[in-house]
């Protein structure tokens, strides 16, 4: 029981190390490398109405809870024999997942909404981590967009 659970976490450790090529890994013989993609962007150019201090909440990542179940599982059921080991090893993987879960959770970082005016007459507000550009209201700055996000840059 305890070796099928050490191997059942060594194949799970195991295959997430087995993955897809790098994007530097050489390419067949008679093929280059793909071109990366990138979405073309826009520019509007407009003048900052207003600005707003805000905190964004940390982003979370699903990886860190599975570790954690994992790691916990594994120490949990290294302790005692038969049925304590699954016990401890049902435990330790709760333990693990809710430590990993609170692991995940970003703290909020800076971050600023700016409303500009656009020149075609358009309002917008763009939310934007705090960067090293400052901005203050009737400033001319670009709204530069990909179609799904947008970032305002002088």
């Amino acid at each position: 029981m305890k070796s099928l659970a050490r191997a059942s976490i060594l194949a799970v450790l195991l295959g997430g190390c087995a993955g897809s090529p790098e994007v530097g890994d050489p390419e067949p013989p008679g093929r280059g490398p793909a071109p990366a993609l990138q979405p073309e962007k826009t520019e509007y150019p407009g003048v900052v109405e207003a600005l707003r201090e805000v905190e964004l909440e940390g982003e979370r990542s699903a990886a860190a809870p599975m570790a954690g179940a994992v790691i916990g599982g594994a120490a949990g059921s290294s302790v005692g024999r038969g049925r304590g080991a699954a016990a401890g090893g049902v435990v330790g993987t709760v333990v693990g997942a809710v430590v990993g879960e609170s692991a995940a959770q970003g703290a909020p970082r800076q971050a600023l909404e700016i409303t500009v005016r656009l020149d075609e007459g358009r309002v917008i507000a763009v939310t934007q981590a705090a960067g090293k550009e400052s901005f203050k209201t009737g400033d001319r700055v670009r709204v530069v967009s990909d179609g799904r996000t947008a970032r305002v840059v002088k």
